[in-house]
């Protein structure tokens, strides 16, 4: 195996994300202005320091994605892998729907790259990424930011990209217990009919123009979907609470934010996040954690002395 040719260190900073935001199924997301921080640089052995939400999953060596992918891609290229020591802070909720795996799969590539001097590029690390994770929504958004629209091809990832409107407040509502990705997809049905579809079709052509012409106004429209949503709301409880929001004049719209089980509550231009909070609670319940969001840039990287 080739030696790895990078000595110096590597920042990265990569935010959470909110993937589908109702019609967009496996294709739209959105970065959002909460974020996983990754410190690395080469070491005698593996370590890892973790703070933040869920530092002990965090920093746990077993099964950690991070070092997983990491390991896999230079694997993959023909270079052995070395020890890093990782010193990691983390505000990104795990298994609520908000990339966190996404995030973790991007640091990992992102990683290997950057130490195995792979030159992958943008486009390499959101391909690379994306493969690994089975889609390219959370991956996409996480590494360019802003609102992104996606699609696997067989030239890899393409990506159209615009940073939409950092004003736009809006909630995150995450229930106590998560819910993996991969049981959440085994509720979805195989086949759509064909009003479902053009609903759909006609919802996510709406999202992407609310987007990029900052329309809160057509987002209550525009974030509604047949193709998800409704066969997760048992799984997903926050959802079938909040949705009814939607008829509430102060809400610009509600949606899964990715498989859930957390609510992304985007808010209309004069609602304060306290209004907002304690309509949401008052329908939820006390144990709903409530975090303010807004629409975030993507990946930063930066290159550290050894």
């Amino acid at each position: 195996m080739k030696a790895v040719v990078e000595e110096r260190g590597l920042r990265l900073k990569l935010p959470a994300t909110s993937a589908n935001l109702g019609p967009g199924f496996d294709a739209a997301g959105m970065a959002m202005s909460m974020h996983l921080t990754v410190e690395a640089h080469r070491a005698p052995t593996w370590q890892i320091h973790a703070t933040g939400r869920d530092a002990a999953l965090v920093g746990s060596l077993e099964n950690n994605l991070i070092v997983e992918t990491f390991k896999s891609v230079l694997e993959y290229a023909g270079i052995k892998a070395p020890a890093l020591r990782l010193t990691i802070h983390n505000e990104i909720p795990l298994g609520m729907g908000c990339g966190s795996s996404a995030a973790a799969l991007c640091a990992g590539v992102a990683l290997a790259d950057h130490f195995g001097g792979l030159h992958l590029g943008d486009h390499g690390i959101v391909t690379e990424a994306s493969v690994r994770e089975g889609h390219p929504d959370n991956v996409a958004a996480c590494w360019l930011g802003g609102f992104t629209v996606s699609a696997m091809t067989e030239r890899g990832v393409e990506v159209a990209t615009f940073p939409g409107d950092s004003t736009w407040e809006m909630l995150l509502a995450v229930q106590p217990t998560s819910l993996a990705t991969k049981k959440a997809r085994a509720l979805l049905p195989e086949q759509y009919s064909k009003p479902d579809t053009i609903f759909n079709v006609q919802r996510v052509a709406l999202l992407v123009s609310a987007f990029a012409q900052k329309r809160l106004d057509l987002l209550r429209s525009a974030m509604e979907d047949r193709m998800h949503q409704p066969y997760r709301q048992d799984a997903c409880p926050l959802l079938k609470t909040l949705l009814p929001l939607t008829t509430e004049p102060q809400i610009a719209g509600v949606a899964l934010s990715g498989a859930g089980p957390s609510v992304l509550v985007v808010l209309q231009t004069g609602t304060t996040l306290l209004e907002a909070e304690t309509r949401i609670v008052a329908l939820a319940g006390p144990d709903v954690e409530v975090l303010p969001v807004r629409i975030g840039g993507g990946t930063e990287r930066v290159v550290l002395s050894k």
